[in-house]
């Protein structure tokens, strides 16, 4: 008998415990979908070589993949060496692979050979406006002021993008808007814009007929596909590392190209390329198990409703005796609002990311973010209800002699109910709104399938998140009318209903 099968046999008599589970690798990947399947095949990968793996997929932007790694929340994510010389790395552009290396290292982050490809920046524009203008080569845009351009919005900010290009050519457009990267390929056809940047292996630049301009400034520099992966992965997973550096090499440039089409133009799922590929290029076959449409919107609703209720609890729960302390102290309540008022004012993206620092990825910043967004409006209206009584009945509950607690639990919070309930369903209204933005940082919720339908121009996928946010803020209301019934004295709404 083999040491595994008498272990196996003293467990099934109790005699001794199974050893603990390990741990999932957890493979990350960025909001588009090159990355999906570059993140895709790596997971699978590793699944192949007997190391259980996750795949988180859709993590919003560069900075966002990044912090999670150095802060453990992932283990590994698919990258490329132009952006952590240009991006992650200060003074590392321009450095060879062995400096990059070692700055890496220092930060416990180790990077693999180049998976085998270049995806390095461009810009396109419509093969018939080349044409017309004569645009070959970027340094021909600056004789266009007129032309309107529109880059991701990543590429808006970066050392290497727009601000970098704009030096470099001496580039005098002023119409320069920031644009989700796939939806500007649809304003590009469209005529809506004349350039944007490019992936150099977009299926799209083929499919749309784009002219890829000249970089002949050399501004890009090589955009090598590599992985990033935790330098303490190998002590606890220690065939991830073998099994991931079975990729270096592997996929070219056509592979690649070949790989979007089908995801992006075909609308073939993310898991079916990656199993296709790993079975053609390495011999080794995966199942692919796709989650039917209703399926999905229950698992989407699911993760939705927690985000909302559990933000929307605590939120409650902190804002009521805020409010009621803002009525009762004047001067501390205009310091209370106006700290309410701030967060309000935060953009919601730049909220969900601060908090990865501090939360890592998942439900945990998301629900922490939309708790921020709620208290306003809980706080606002709880105030305004309480200080909107009117002094004679405040003035008959004293001559009652109702101790402040039972004045405030017997009169006046029964008499601001409207009000309080009325700032209660407007932060429920927002939560379930805001909410899908938690996609970017893996919360799920029904923004997951607004972001890929988005990503894979699918107006089903697009539906599939939308239709039941809309429907999930109507729901809410609903229950805010029904609650208003049972919670909000008679007598003040049928006062209510005379005043109107």
């Amino acid at each position: 008998m083999t040491a595994r099968a008498m272990l196996a046999a003293l467990v099934a008599l109790g005699l001794a415990r199974p050893a603990p589970a390990q741990p999932p690798v957890r493979v990350g990947s960025k909001a588009f979908t090159e990355s999906v399947i570059l993140g895709e095949v790596a997971a699978r990968l590793l699944r192949s070589a007997g190391v259980p793996a996750l795949h988180r997929r859709e993590l919003g932007s560069t900075r966002v993949l990044w912090n999670a790694l150095l802060a453990g929340e992932i283990d590994v994510y698919p990258e490329y060496t132009g952006t952590i010389a240009q991006e992650l790395i200060p003074g590392m552009a321009g450095r060879e692979d062995a400096r990059i290396r070692a700055a890496l290292a220092e930060r416990g982050i180790v990077m693999s050979r180049s998976l085998g490809f270049n995806d390095t920046y461009a810009l396109g524009v419509r093969r018939e406006t080349a044409e017309r203008l004569g645009l070959s080569k970027l340094s021909d845009l600056a004789r266009h002021p007129e032309l309107k351009l529109a880059f991701s919005h990543e590429f808006m900010d970066r050392s290497d993008g727009w601000p970098a290009l704009r030096a470099r050519y001496g580039l005098p457009q002023k119409e320069v808007r920031g644009l989700d990267h796939d939806l500007a390929y649809r304003g590009i056809s469209s005529g809506a814009i004349d350039a944007t940047d490019l992936y150099s292996t977009d299926a799209e630049i083929r499919a749309y007929d784009l002219r890829v301009l000249e970089d002949d400034r050399h501004l890009f520099p090589a955009y090598e596909a590599v992985l990033l992966s935790r330098k303490d992965l190998e002590g606890r997973a220690p065939s991830a590392g073998a099994a991931l550096r079975a990729l270096e090499g592997r996929i070219d440039e056509r592979a690649m190209i070949a790989m979007n089409a089908r995801a992006k133009l075909d609308h073939v799922p993310e898991a079916r390329v990656a199993s296709d590929f790993l079975a053609q290029d390495l011999g080794l076959r995966s199942e692919v198990r796709e989650e039917g449409r209703f399926a999905r919107i229950l698992r989407t609703t699911r993760e939705h409703l927690l985000l909302v209720a559990v933000s929307l609890l605590a939120a409650i729960g902190a804002a009521i005796p805020l409010g009621i302390l803002s009525a009762r102290r004047p001067r501390l309540g205009v310091f209370i609002l106006g700290a309410t008022g701030v967060i309000q004012t935060i953009p919601s993206l730049a909220l969900l990311v601060f908090m990865i620092p501090l939360l890592g990825i998942g439900a945990r910043p998301a629900m922490v973010a939309l708790f921020l967004y709620s208290l306003l409006p809980i706080v606002r209206n709880t105030a305004s209800g309480l200080t909107g009584i009117p002094a004679s009945i405040r003035d008959s509950a004293e001559a009652l002699g109702l101790p402040p607690r039972a004045r405030l639990r017997l009169i006046d919070l029964p008499m601001a109910s409207p009000s309080i309930l009325a700032g209660i369903k407007t932060s429920a209204v927002i939560n379930v709104g805001t909410a899908t933005l938690g996609a970017l940082i893996g919360a799920g919720g029904y923004g997951q399938p607004i972001l890929t339908g988005i990503r894979l121009d699918s107006l089903p996928l697009l539906l599939e998140g939308a239709v039941p946010a809309a429907g999930l803020a109507l729901a809410v209301q609903g229950v805010f009318a029904i609650a208003e019934r049972a919670l909000v004295p008679r007598g003040l709404r049928l006062a209510a209903t005379a005043d109107r």
